[in-house]
C-alpha cells in the first residue's frame, strides 16, 4: 500500500522569517481545512530547489486477507511495480513542488468478488506565488486513483470493493493587513468516485469556502480564527449536506524543527430531507524532529463525515445523518546509519453512525459503531546510491456492529527500488 508523501519539515530559522519571507509564520501553516496533502501535513515553504529526481521500484507482498469484510477470508501474493518523479523550484516569488508516483498492485490468486489487477497512483501539485510583500497565492492538489485506502488523507475508513479516484483542489489568497495580522480565504474542492457499480451511495462532491483570521501573538505562536461553510452532493440514496465551522485556534513553533498546530470549535451540520446536528469539532497536528536521526509526526481530527454515512444493516438499506469520527494517528522514522532506517506508524478510527433511518421508508435505525486500528513497521536499506531495498508488515483490524465487517489482515511486504 502506498504510504502518503509526507513533506520534509524545512523552515526558515525564526530569525530571518520577519523579512526573509514576509508573511512569517503568519502565512507559514495557514491551511483552510485538512489539506489534500493528508492530516500529517502543516506547511512546505521549502528554502532550497530539489532537482528532478525519478524512482523506479516494485514491492512483493502477501495479504492473507485480500478482501476483508466482504466474505470468506482469502490469501494471495501480489506485485506492486511502481514509477515516480519529485522536483521543488523556487525562485524568490514562486515555489514549485510537483510529485506523482504511478504503480498497480496484480493479486496472482485474487477471489472473484475483485479484479486481479489495479491502479495504485498519485499525483500532487502545489504552487505559492508572492505577488508582494504582503499579498501570496497558495494552491494545493492532490489526484490519486487506487484500492487500497490510506486512512491519513481523512476520508476512508474501511476497505474498498474496487479502484476509486479521489481529487482535491485548495486554493487560497494571503493578506498580510499589518505585522500582526493577516488573513487567508480559499476555495476548496474535492471528489470521491467509485469505479465498480457494485460500490455503491459513496460518490461525493464536496464544495467549501472559508477564511482565516491570524493573529502573531509572538514570534513563535500565532492565534487563527476560522470560518468555513461546505456542500456536499451525495449519489445514488445518499442525501446532499451542508456544514459549518466556527473554530479558534494556535500554532506553536517549539523549536526551529518542531511545530504543532491546533483548532478546535463546533460543527453545525445540515442534511437535506434528514435531520440538523451540532458537534465538537477538533483537528490537530504536530511534527517533531526530536534528533537529526529520529523525526516523529501525529494527527488528530473528530468531526462529523459525510463519507460512508450510507450502510446496510440487518437487512436494510439505512442511512445515517450524523456520522462522528475520531481519526488519530502516528508515524516516525529512525535512521540507525547512512544505510539503515527503522520506519513505522499506527492510525486509529472509532466512528460511531448516529441518526439512522431506512431508505426507503424513514424508519428510525439503532446507532452502530465501529473501530478500525491499522499499524506498520518496516527497515529500508541503501545498498548504495542508486539502489535501496525495503521489508514492512501491515496489520489492521476492524470490529463493528454492522455484518461481515469484522477482520484481522495480515500483509507482509518486500521490494527493491532505484533513484536517480
Amino acid at each position: 500500500m502506498l504510504k502518503p508523501r509526507i513533506y520534509p519539515n524545512i523552515y526558515l530559522p525564526l530569525k530571518k522569517m520577519k523579512r526573509k519571507i514576509p508573511f512569517g509564520l503568519l502565512g507559514l501553516l495557514a491551511m483552510g481545512s485538512a489539506s489534500a496533502q493528508g492530516l500529517y501535513f502543516i506547511g512546505n515553504d521549502s528554502d532550497e530547489s530539489m532537482p528532478l529526481k525519478w524512482l523506479v521500484g516494485t514491492s512483493f507482498i502477501y495479504d492473507d486477507n485480500v478482501n476483508p469484510g466482504f466474505g470468506v477470508k482469502d490469501d494471495s501474493f501480489a506485485i506492486n511495480p511502481y514509477v515516480g518523479a519529485s522536483m521543488v523550484h523556487i525562485t524568490p516569488q514562486t515555489t514549485w513542488d510537483v510529485y506523482a508516483r504511478l504503480g498497480c498492485i496484480y493479486y496472482f490468486d485474487a477471489p472473484d468478488i475483485m479484479d486481479d489487477l489495479n491502479s495504485q497512483s498519485r499525483m500532487s501539485v502545489n504552487l505559492t506565488h508572492r505577488f508582494s510583500e504582503r499579498l501570496r497565492f497558495s494552491s494545493q492538489n492532490f489526484v490519486s486513483y487506487e484500492m487500497e485506502p490510506d486512512y491519513s488523507y481523512g476520508y476512508a475508513t474501511a476497505r474498498a470493493n474496487g479502484e476509486y479516484f479521489f481529487w482535491n483542489t485548495d486554493n487560497s489568497i494571503g493578506f498580510r493587513w499589518t505585522e500582526r495580522v493577516a488573513t487567508y480565504t480559499g476555495l476548496r474542492l474535492s471528489g470521491t468516485y467509485y469505479q465498480d457499480s457494485k460500490v455503491q451511495n459513496n460518490d461525493r462532491f464536496t464544495w467549501e469556502v472559508y477564511n482565516q483570521f491570524r493573529y502573531q501573538l509572538s514570534p513563535q505562536t500565532v492565534l487563527t480564527a476560522d470560518y468555513r461553510y461546505a456542500q456536499t452532493s451525495g449519489n445514488g440514496v445518499a442525501s446532499d449536506s451542508t456544514n459549518q465551522y466556527l473554530l479558534m485556534g494556535a500554532e506553536h513553533r517549539f523549536s526551529p524543527n518542531t511545530v504543532g498546530i491546533l483548532r478546535a470549535g463546533a460543527q453545525f451540520r445540515d442534511v437535506d430531507e434528514g435531520s440538523s446536528s451540532t458537534s465538537p469539532y477538533l483537528e490537530a497536528a504536530f511534527n517533531w524532529q526530536a534528533t537529526q536521526a529520529l523525526r516523529l509526526r501525529s494527527y488528530a481530527r473528530y468531526g462529523i463525515e459525510d463519507y460512508d454515512t450510507v450502510q446496510n444493516f440487518l437487512g436494510n438499506t439505512v442511512e445515517y445523518d450524523d456520522r462522528r469520527t475520531l481519526r488519530f494517528g502516528v508515524s516516525g522514522e529512525y535512521t540507525i546509519n547512512p544505510m539503515v532506517a527503522l520506519f513505522g506508524g499506527v492510525d486509529y478510527i472509532p466512528t460511531s453512525y448516529q441518526s439512522g433511518r431506512t431508505v426507503p421508508g424513514g424508519v428510525s435505525a439503532a446507532d452502530v459503531d465501529e473501530y478500525l486500528l491499522n499499524a506498520y513497521i518496516g527497515v529500508s536499506y541503501r545498498i548504495n546510491d542508486l539502489l535501496s531495498v525495503n521489508a514492512s508488515y501491515n496489520y489492521s483490524n476492524s470490529s463493528s456492529d454492522f455484518d461481515n465487517r469484522d477482520y484481522d489482515r495480515n500483509r507482509i511486504s518486500i521490494g527493491v527500488s532505484a533513484e536517480f
